[in-house]
């Protein structure tokens, strides 16, 4: 064969092979399939939370036309209710703890939220003293000044802070200088509190001394009296000192000391 036989014929079985390739190519290639695809499935919506004006509260209860300054009547017996205001205090809550479990006395302690905030230990001394947690707004205002989205924020807060520091929501309230109005009611009665007021008050957030704050205390109490002291606010050494004198007289005279 010459050289431009061979060359022809090569030129040939090139061509030959580059068509059987383009041929291959051509050809359909085998799709592997996708897996199926699940349909997405979004888990339901929560439910929106119930409007609450506070994150913490009890049962709306029925609005108050006016506190309550007696204690229910227990027949046969003569009974009384010794409150305390403005507390916790660090100096004189303890004190007034002391004395109180060496008579064995319960009393209701109407806090104020800011004091419980900053001194969650006392609170819970109360408590495992056996007394009762009230509130007492969270920073002492005078609430018929107030509108009543901060009368809500004021009781609320307070509520809360000591439903945080107990467990338990408290459900008594008293308003700081007695000043109730209809919108504290209206809130109150949302958040479940009772509005708790007095008819003793010795008067020792004026710092009158420890005698006028006991002689006032035994002339004013009776049957089913609810008395008016402070734990805090001030200087409440007269107030101490008062209740150890008119403590032991009260329970020598039969009254027994109940809650509000």
């Amino acid at each position: 064969m010459t050289d431009q036989q061979w060359t022809g014929s090569r030129r040939v079985l090139l061509a030959l092979g580059g068509l059987t390739l383009l041929s291959a190519c051509a050809q359909p290639q085998p799709r592997t399939a996708a897996p199926p695809v699940a349909p997405t499935t979004l888990p339901p919506s929560p439910p929106p939370p119930s409007p609450s004006p506070t994150p913490t509260g009890l049962p709306r209860i029925p609005v108050q036309k006016a506190p309550r300054y007696v204690v229910p009547a227990v027949p046969g017996q003569k009974v009384v209710a010794l409150t305390f205001d403005d507390g916790p205090h660090p100096v004189y809550t303890p004190q007034v703890l002391k004395l109180l479990r060496k008579h064995h006395i319960k009393a209701t302690f109407f806090v104020v939220g800011q004091e419980a905030a900053g001194h969650p230990g006392l609170i819970r001394s109360i408590v495992d003293d056996g007394h009762t947690v009230g509130t007492h707004t969270w920073s002492h205002a005078d609430l018929h000044r107030l509108p009543a989205g901060r009368v809500r924020t004021e009781v609320g807060r307070a509520v809360d802070t000591v439903a945080a520091t107990t467990g338990r929501i408290p459900e008594l309230f008293r308003a700081p200088y007695g000043s109730w109005s209809p919108a504290v009611f209206q809130v109150c009665a949302a958040l479940g509190q009772s509005s708790i007021a007095w008819d003793v008050d010795p008067r020792d957030w004026d710092n009158p001394g420890s005698g006028r704050i006991r002689s006032r205390i035994l002339g004013q109490v009776g049957n089913r009296s609810i008395v008016l002291t402070h734990d805090g606010g001030g200087d409440r050494s007269p107030t101490v000192r008062a209740l150890r004198g008119a403590l032991p007289i009260l329970i020598d005279s039969g009254y027994r000391f109940v809650g509000v």
